[in-house]
């Protein structure tokens, strides 16, 4: 079980018992993983993605970047990768999907960004 010793006090405290929180942990881990997948999913299928990431040199609001590849792994509610551009790569700490259907996804990019960033598969989305 993943909740911390606190976290589980509370939710004793509020009338769960060790099962409800075991059932509540697993349900936990299944969405983190099915996240997880889609994430991978919606950057496997664009060849290019658009964010909102505040970079130096771009001309754009919304920078174009040449997807290479994206790995994510979990354990429990945690979620970690690495995203990889045409021309850079970055760690990925954590992520969500915004909205399945107009592909438009957030990603917790760690050092050199240290931020949440969304991408779409177009700028307008991002609007």
């Amino acid at each position: 079980m993943h909740f911390d010793q606190r976290t589980q006090q509370a939710l004793r405290a509020v009338g769960l018992d060790t099962d409800d929180l075991r059932a509540a942990s697993d349900a936990v881990v299944e969405s983190v993983e099915e996240d997880a997948r889609t994430l991978e999913a919606f950057f496997d299928e664009h060849d290019t993605v658009y964010s909102d990431i505040d970079m130096a040199h771009s001309a754009s609001d919304y920078p174009e970047h040449t997807v290479e590849f994206i790995d994510i792994t979990t354990h429990a509610a945690e979620m970690r990768g690495w995203l990889r551009f045409g021309t850079w790569g970055v760690y990925v700490e954590d992520g969500r999907v915004l909205d399945a259907e107009s592909e438009y996804v957030e990603l917790t990019l760690g050092p050199t960004i240290n931020g949440r960033v969304r991408f779409a598969a177009d700028r307008e989305t991002l609007r």
